[in-house]
């Protein structure tokens, strides 16, 4: 892989997308999981480069699911002859409006509109806030799926959500993953993207490894590969276990950092602790591996380390300790896991990193500060100056 040496330290490799990676560049939206604690949603968005989750959805963009969840109005409706309105047919949440026909809005070249023109006889989902009159349209679905639609409507809002609720809506949406009624099956996807990796194992005795073997083999269900792979690892066998394998020993000669996350994470499902001295030698301690790819492998150990079943804490944290020892520039990825779990025994050796001469990328050496003020002896310790503001706001954030 090509190379460039980066301010005087050593050579870092350049990215498969062309990008240096020297530079060391983390949107927050892949810094933020690895120092918050991680949920299935960020592993399916490093998988891919984007990071769903809103990355596999989007950056910060909520899924449609979410979008119903959050809205306090929402019902199923036709169109009328007037394209701006649409006729009330049933109220999925909130009070049935006023009048029986409500103002609409949707993009006059977009599916929704060219549905709706069709005659395709499915009803048309629309939500509102309650700061503006006019209702937007989320897609159009069959009514036979209104008692489920209000189900999910019904949902907590993330935030609040406990691990049976979780387990609950991980329940409510599976059925409808591979659903032929494509809104159904999107509302699906973009629920259990979200759901917290403990509670998706949960749903192992509903899944059946042949179908979502099958989703993985099809081209057109590529974007949605990070979930399957996941789905496989938790309802797969041993040979499932060597295809993983083989993916990944390609993926690591190619430096591709595609699923690999996502692959890592099912394959430790399948093989448990014995897969860990692999993951160890391809990424905790090679050094030629791109930010991507070393990103992708730390989630799918955060993820499990989060999880603390089949992959024990405890190794994941010895691989964590590998990381920071060979990755030193970027050592702090791996402290808030580390804080969450309290685990304080990397202490003196983050105190020394930051107080040497080695290169450093700023992200990091934040999260290693923060971690550094929420260990046990913290009024002790002195941190840069530079570092003080930075570390008290990181460390106040909600974990």
């Amino acid at each position: 892989m090509p190379e460039e040496r980066c301010g005087g330290g050593r050579a870092r490799p350049v990215e498969a997308d062309g990008e240096r990676s020297c530079a060391r560049t983390h949107p927050v939206r892949l810094a933020q999981p690895m120092m918050r604690g991680l949920l299935v949603l960020a592993l399916l968005c490093a998988g891919t480069g984007a990071v769903a989750c809103p990355l596999c959805l989007g950056a910060f963009q909520q899924s449609k699911a979410q979008e119903l969840v959050s809205a306090p109005h929402a019902v199923l409706a036709a169109p009328t002859a007037d394209p701006s309105r649409f006729r009330v047919i049933a109220v999925v949440k909130g009070e049935r409006p006023a009048s029986s026909t409500v103002e609409g809005a949707y993009p006059r070249n977009g599916p929704a509109y060219e549905s709706a023109a069709s005659g395709s006889g499915k009803l048309l989902l629309l939500v509102r806030d309650d700061l503006f009159p006019t209702w937007t349209i989320l897609g159009r679905i069959g009514a036979d799926h209104l008692d489920w639609l209000r189900k999910l409507a019904v949902e907590k809002p993330a935030a609040e959500m406990s691990l049976d609720d979780w387990r609950a809506r991980a329940a409510l949406a599976l059925p409808y993953l591979e659903s032929h009624e494509p809104l159904a099956a999107e509302f699906a996807y973009g629920e259990l993207a979200e759901v917290p990796y403990p509670a998706l194992r949960t749903v192992k005795s509903h899944l059946a490894a042949p179908a979502v073997r099958q989703w993985i083999a099809q081209p057109e269900r590529t974007a949605r590969q990070p979930l399957y792979f996941l789905l496989l690892g938790i309802a797969g066998n041993a040979e499932d276990a060597a295809s993983l394998e083989r993916r990944l020993e390609k993926a690591w000669a190619s430096s591709d950092a595609t699923n690999v996350g996502p692959m890592i994470a099912a394959d430790l499902e399948l093989k448990g602790p014995t897969l860990m001295a692999w993951v160890d030698e391809r990424y905790m301690r090679d050094q030629r591996r791109s930010t991507r790819e070393l990103e992708a492998a730390l989630l799918a150990l955060s993820v499990q380390g989060n999880a603390n079943g089949v992959i024990p804490r405890e190794r994941v944290i010895q691989s964590y300790r590998t990381f920071i020892k060979e990755h030193r520039d970027i050592a702090g990825f791996v402290a808030q896991d580390l804080a969450a779990w309290q685990y304080w025994d990397a202490v003196p050796e983050y105190l020394t990193l930051l107080k040497s001469s080695t290169p450093q990328q700023y992200p990091s050496r934040i999260a290693i500060a923060a971690y550094l003020r929420q260990s046990p002896n913290a009024s002790a310790i002195v941190l840069p100056a530079d570092l003080a503001p930075a570390a008290s706001a990181v460390g106040a954030l909600p974990k």
